[in-house]
């Protein structure tokens, strides 16, 4: 071989070892596909037209406490008893808020008592009209302190202010009753509503008075309702409002806490 053959062929090999390595370009990654939503949940948000899920509550349920500090004489009731409007639900030992009302009455007769010999003698001019005035002060003063002790023993009695059942009883007789310190909760079975959570696009043609029928789960009956209320903002996320309805009628085998499902009529 000649020597500018030999050159000729290192030249070449060297123009081939430097030829840089390029890496197999990375495949495109498939596309990816867009789920498909149901027709339902974006038209019905119940999933079923006109049905609505729905929980009774009473529409009174009151704490009653004492407004006195006195031990508890009587505590009669339990938990599910029933009453009526003016029972006697909570009576207070209140001998010493009595006494305090009998010395009081007894202050206050003695300063009428006063009030009028002081008149009769500043007819005689043997008093001034001073003593006369500080006596129908006095008299003024002690009629006070009789209203306000008249007031506190009426508190000693705590009556039911509504037909009702006893939800939870939280003191027993013996117990001392501290003033706002819950002793019973009281809850009016008598007049329950329907609470309900409804798409705001029923508002176009939801209206208090409309009439629908509600089933409850735990007894199996359906009951003739109509609505309320309607609730007074649209929440802006969940696009839904809340609506209260009434049932029709009295329905004692009902109570606040059962739920079920509302109808509402064709529209």
């Amino acid at each position: 071989m000649k020597w500018s053959q030999y050159v000729a062929g290192s030249a070449v090999a060297v123009l081939l070892c430097a030829q840089p390595v390029w890496s197999a370009a990375p495949s495109p990654s498939p596309a990816v596909m867009p789920v498909a939503v149901p027709a339902s949940a974006t038209t019905d948000p119940t999933g079923d037209a006109g049905r609505i899920r729905i929980q009774l509550v009473s529409r009174d349920e009151v704490d009653l406490s004492s407004e006195i500090a006195a031990k508890i004489a009587t505590l009669p009731l339990r938990d599910g008893d029933a009453f009526h409007a003016g029972q006697t639900l909570v009576s207070l030992d209140c001998s010493l808020y009595a006494a305090q009302l009998h010395k009081a009455q007894a202050e206050a007769d003695a300063a009428r008592d006063l009030l009028q010999v002081d008149q009769r003698l500043a007819q005689l001019h043997s008093v001034g009209d001073l003593e006369v005035e500080q006596a129908a002060a006095k008299l003024k003063a002690s009629a006070a302190e009789v209203a306000y002790m008249q007031a506190t023993v009426r508190q000693c009695v705590i009556v039911a202010p509504f037909d009702g059942r006893v939800s939870k009883r939280r003191a027993a007789p013996q117990q001392f009753a501290e003033p706002g310190k819950p002793l019973l909760t009281i809850v009016d079975t008598s007049h329950l509503e329907l609470k309900m959570i409804v798409p705001s696009k029923w508002l176009a043609w939801l209206k208090p008075g409309h009439p629908l029928t509600v089933q409850v789960d735990e007894v199996g009956k359906t009951y003739p309702a109509k609505v309320a209320r309607i609730g007074a903002r649209v929440d802006p996320v969940t696009q839904t409002v809340d609506v209260t309805a009434a049932l029709t009628g009295s329905v004692p085998e009902l109570l606040p806490g059962m739920s079920g499902w509302a109808t509402f009529a064709a529209r």
